[in-house]
């Protein structure tokens, strides 16, 4: 196989701040001056590709040896939730933005996302930067898992750059995908904490389920008793017609015949469009990640303004991709079930 083109940063830190503020800050800025921000933002984000293969090589490694099953992948983040997270965050660089290169191990339970964590505790060359564990203090939103953040040291080129490891338990998992599937289809940024009222209670209320269930903390402003806390999320979830219009969901994509008789390849291209029912993975191979990366770009200018997203995830085959990134294949089965039986 071809060696992987790994990309380097061309653009100094200054003029990837710059952009970020420029874009975060929209307004009716010169066409081609936008441009030239795109640019700079899309050039500083493939920059990661190195050191985010680096770190994800290691987390697949140790999560094996935690778990027999361990699911592992890596994505970039895409160019419109970055330029969200600068208009939520107005005083941050996108130089130090420490996700935009990010790796997810999920495993079957939070005792093995423990001892994980634990075998990060380990000295690295890399530098450890902040540890947010969401799982004892979670979210409001109901969101838990454990994000870990590191800086790159190594290849001179890369040196610095942040990469984020998230841990999560397959619970913890299957509740943040119902979060963006549901997210996705109402055009809610949900997992921000922003959006219908009656969706980010009742995904609080059953995340607070979940955590009763693997014997983790509940967040505040939910009821504390067991009894009281079912109550209330089977009333959330009649209110909403949750499992019914999660079902909707999973049933409106279509994937075509070819995507899915796809099975290998080293990174995919998920470009999702709702409006059109519709979603087309496209696979490149290691020496193929340039390409995969350009096309990525065009697809989000192309999805720009619309229900569409696009995302490249790296992940050792199509089945691994499903497993890992469900939200994009609008597969809430998982999350159906544990309610289910949870509210049974």
């Amino acid at each position: 196989m071809t060696p992987t083109k790994w990309a380097a940063p061309s653009c100094a830190r200054g003029e990837v701040d710059r952009a970020g503020r420029l874009l975060a800050q929209g307004g009716a800025a010169d066409p081609l001056v936008v441009g030239r921000a795109l640019d700079a933002v899309n050039d500083w984000r493939s920059s990661h590709s190195f050191p985010l293969n680096t770190f994800q090589m290691t987390l697949r490694k140790r999560s094996a040896s935690v778990c027999n099953q361990p699911i592992v992948a890596q994505r970039l983040k895409r160019t419109p939730s970055i330029i969200a997270k600068l208009r939520r965050f107005p005083k941050m660089q996108l130089s130090r933005m420490q996700d935009v290169g990010g790796a997810r191990a999920v495993l079957a339970s939070v005792a093995e996302v423990e001892s994980l964590r634990e075998l990060y505790r380990r000295p690295t060359k890399h530098a450890f930067v902040a540890e947010r564990n969401y799982i004892r203090r979670p979210k409001p939103s109901g969101y838990r898992g454990i994000h870990l953040v590191y800086r790159y040291r190594g290849a001179r080129a890369y040196d610095g750059l942040r990469i984020e490891l998230q841990l999560r338990s397959r619970l913890q998992h299957a509740w943040a995908t119902a979060v963006e599937t549901v997210g996705a289809f109402l055009g809610q940024a949900l997992k921000a904490s922003e959006g219908e009222a009656d969706w980010l209670r009742f995904f609080a209320l059953i995340g607070s389920m979940f955590a009763l269930d693997e014997g983790t903390p509940v967040e505040p402003g939910v009821p504390g008793d067991r009894n009281e806390l079912m109550a209330a999320t089977r009333t959330a979830a009649r209110r909403l017609r949750a499992k019914d219009r999660l079902a909707a969901f999973a049933a409106a994509l279509r994937v075509s015949r070819e995507n899915e008789e796809m099975r290998r390849g080293d990174y995919f291209l998920l470009v999702i469009e709702p409006d059109r029912r519709s979603l087309t993975i496209r696979p490149y191979c290691g020496h193929e990640l340039a390409a995969g990366i350009g096309q990525y770009q065009i697809e989000e200018k192309r999805l720009a303004g619309t229900a569409g997203d696009a995302v490249l995830v790296a992940a050792d085959s199509l089945d691994s991709l499903r497993r890992a990134f469900p939200n994009y294949f609008a597969d809430t089965e998982t999350f159906v079930q544990e309610m289910t039986r949870l509210l049974a």
